[in-house]
């Protein structure tokens, strides 16, 4: 198995943290000497933001209450070190939580090439925001309060969605449009064909 570069993209709630857990199980039993890189932007705030010690942790712990973006440079500080410390040519690649601005793949794009890493695969679990409007409301965690949900929902249309349209043309570029209301086995199954890994 080649190494492989794979980019989440869904609104919150669709998914992406437990599929990328999922996959990363699969891959890891298809490829047991290959290192897998798992960089979850958004866990690594919450990780953070629980702390609560530093200014920097609660203000990120304020952002994330209210649905804001974090800025770019913690983004990319977070991420970019996460790469630094574990990632080589060699490695898988997962990813969830960025690139959620055209302005972050066009950073990330420095650091792929940087890391030697060409052919890129994005899962674009394309989900209604009905959907997941009420699957955020479901799983009741402390920052999913309605202001914080439409401030998140609007960012993804106005920001992340355009990210989509970058990866379309992008050369050596797979985007793979699935079906985001499927079950949660449905949705691991819909990857693996698509990464050709069932």
């Amino acid at each position: 198995m080649k190494p492989t570069t794979i980019i989440f993209i869904g609104p919150q709630g669709s998914g992406k943290g437990t599929q990328i857990d999922l996959l990363d199980k699969v891959i890891s039993e298809k490829d047991p000497l290959r290192r897998i890189v798992d960089i979850q932007t958004g866990r690594r705030f919450r990780a953070l933001s629980a702390k609560h010690e530093t200014f920097a942790e609660r203000k990120i712990a304020r952002k994330l209450d209210t649905g804001e973006l974090q800025p770019d440079f913690l983004t990319h500080i977070l991420w970019g070190q996460a790469m630094l410390d574990q990632l080589d040519q060699k490695s898988h690649l997962l990813i969830d939580g960025f690139p959620r601005t055209v302005a972050q793949a066009h950073v990330l794009e420095e650091a792929l090439d940087f890391f030697e890493r060409d052919f890129v695969h994005v899962i674009n679990l394309d989900t209604p925001e009905d959907i997941v409007r009420k699957r955020m409301k479901e799983r009741a965690r402390a920052d999913d309060t309605e202001d914080s949900i439409e401030t998140r929902l609007k960012w993804y249309r106005d920001d992340t969605l355009p990210v989509l349209d970058y990866y379309r043309v992008r050369p050596d570029t797979f985007v793979h449009d699935l079906v985001g209301t499927d079950t949660i086995e449905g949705v691991h199954a819909q990857i693996l064909r698509a990464l050709q890994l069932d």
